[in-house]
């Protein structure tokens, strides 16, 4: 199995939808930062078809060291989630 990269990815959107390398990147790459930016405001995203990105609030909450075993407070955490919509779900089955 292997990993898409980045760069395979603006290889195939480029190819995919007739346009240069360099177009197809900043195309990804203002759809990511237009993401980040929702995210980062709380907002969430929803791609009808292939999936959702939102940010979850983790409390904090007891932990322990696995080196020590010392119990520890770990702290409250924000962090982004990606949940796969329906279509994108039956693509992969």
């Amino acid at each position: 199995m292997a990993t898409m990269l980045k760069k395979d990815l603006v290889e195939s959107v480029a190819k995919t939808a007739s346009v240069t390398k360099k177009e197809a990147g900043d195309a990804i790459d203002a759809v990511f930062e237009s993401i980040t930016k929702a995210l980062k405001a709380g907002d969430s995203v929803l791609l009808t078809g292939f999936g959702k990105f939102e940010v979850r609030h983790t409390a904090s909450r007891p932990g322990i060291n696995p080196k020590t075993l010392q119990k520890i407070q770990l702290p409250a955490r924000t962090v982004p989630v990606f949940r796969s919509g329906k279509a994108l779900r039956a693509a992969v089955k």
